[in-house]
């Protein structure tokens, strides 16, 4: 028997004893029971959580795949097939049989998975058919996923126009929909500053978050475009959403963590202005909103709440060249519960970032820690995104070069 052939349950216990950890300590770290490990391991209970398992991979050091059986390796480089998404975002004919609704929420449902897994290959691979199908369906809620889907995988290959074309046309397939329209907007601001405007995407953001949040969570000046922090009024923060109730009356949770990841989208587009001040307003702001959700289907895919919220302020305090504060908060957030429960591809973006941060600060060894956590992570945002080939450079310029950086250089095929 093949080790793709063993039950899930015994790949637990080889990697276990490969760890050299007993059932008790695996028990412990995962806040469980000895006879919970125990039954999985001989197959007694059954592991049907996604979850479950990313929990059990991250204890044990691996990816969820490797547990599941599943192959693992990630190539190096961009994936080929840019050229057949441009061709379908250029194509305005639409099959003559539409697909069933249901298959094709199915079929959006995962493409989104496979984001969010970092397999960008495979989804470049799908886009184009994804496309064609959700314009022949004509159904705004699943035409509006589809195009946020190509966006987030072009600003992953660096592809930012094309990017910002796929969130435009799902800014226009929401049509009179705030909530579909808030949502494209969120793709419409990742384009935008992947494109470095980011004063357009704070312009795009901003306002949007604004109409959807309830009136109590933002200022009634909430001018775009000024020089400053100082134009936001300012207000108690149990007034800014910092308590359990302060959305209570109005809109849904997945409503409020659309209007809360716009904001982060405008803090981050503020800080890339040079606007810190106003940068950590809006983060104040985006906290509130993340306080008062307490667990929300994430139908609109936002990955939105109080980890998320730190990690933009780990960006922000990079940015504004704060380098204590970056390492306190990152050393921080990365030991969250909620950190571990953040999409692959959310965690390995955020560590490039990290990386290139730790670089501008002069903390070579920090870049290199951070660089090799995301390849373990997410390794496709390592090895398939040009930009994180840049950082990897960078630091492989280093004398020695950090081993786990070198590896990586190797693979991506560069040179010192």
């Amino acid at each position: 028997m093949t080790s793709d052939d063993l039950p899930i349950g015994r790949r637990v216990a080889r990697w276990r004893v490969r760890r050299s950890m007993t059932q008790q300590m695996l028990a412990d770290r995962l806040r469980r029971s000895k006879s919970w490990v125990d039954k999985i391991e001989r197959g007694a209970r059954t592991l049907d959580r996604y979850s479950v398992i990313q929990e059990l991979a991250h204890v044990l050091r691996v990816e969820p795949e490797v547990l599941l059986g599943q192959p693992q390796s990630t190539p190096a480089g961009t994936p080929d097939g840019v050229d057949d998404i441009r061709a379908a975002l250029a194509r305005y004919d639409s099959p003559e049989v539409p697909p069933q609704t249901d298959e094709l929420r199915r079929q959006v449902g995962h493409a989104w998975l496979t984001y969010q897994h970092a397999h960008y290959g495979q989804l470049v691979r799908v886009v184009p058919g994804l496309l064609d199908a959700a314009r022949a369906a004509q159904r705004a809620e699943v035409l509006v996923q589809a195009y946020r889907i190509t966006s987030s995988v072009l600003v992953k290959l660096d592809e930012a126009d094309l990017a910002w074309l796929a969130a435009d046309r799902a800014m226009s397939a929401a049509g009179d929909d705030p909530i579909l329209a808030a949502s494209a907007t969120i793709s419409v601001a990742e384009a935008l500053r992947a494109n470095k405007r980011n004063p357009l995407a704070l312009k795009a953001a901003l306002p949007t978050a604004n109409r959807l949040l309830p009136a109590r969570s933002h200022p009634v000046d909430h001018e775009v475009g000024g020089s400053g922090g100082d134009q936001l009024a300012r207000q108690p923060h149990d007034q800014r959403g910092g308590g359990g109730g302060a959305f209570a009356a109005a809109g849904s949770p997945g409503e409020w963590a659309v209007g809360g990841t716009l904001l982060v989208q405008a803090a981050l587009a503020a800080s890339g202005c040079g606007e810190y001040r106003r940068a950590d307003e809006l983060i104040e702001r985006a906290a509130g909103v993340a306080a008062s959700l307490r667990g929300y289907d994430d139908t609109h895919r936002t990955s939105f709440g109080p980890v998320a919220v730190e990690l933009a302020r780990v960006l922000v305090a990079a940015q504004r060249g704060d380098a204590a504060e970056v390492l306190r908060r990152h050393s921080s957030v990365v030991r969250r519960e909620g950190w571990r429960r953040l999409p692959a591809e959310y965690r390995g973006a955020y560590l490039v970032d990290v990386a290139r941060a730790y670089l501008h600060l002069g903390d070579v060894r920090g870049a290199a820690r951070a660089l090799v956590d995301a390849d373990s992570v997410a390794p496709a945002e390592v090895r398939c995104r040009a930009s994180a080939r840049t950082v990897i450079a960078d630091v492989a310029r280093a004398q020695p070069a950090p081993a786990g950086v070198a590896r990586l250089a190797t693979l991506v095929g560069l040179t010192r």
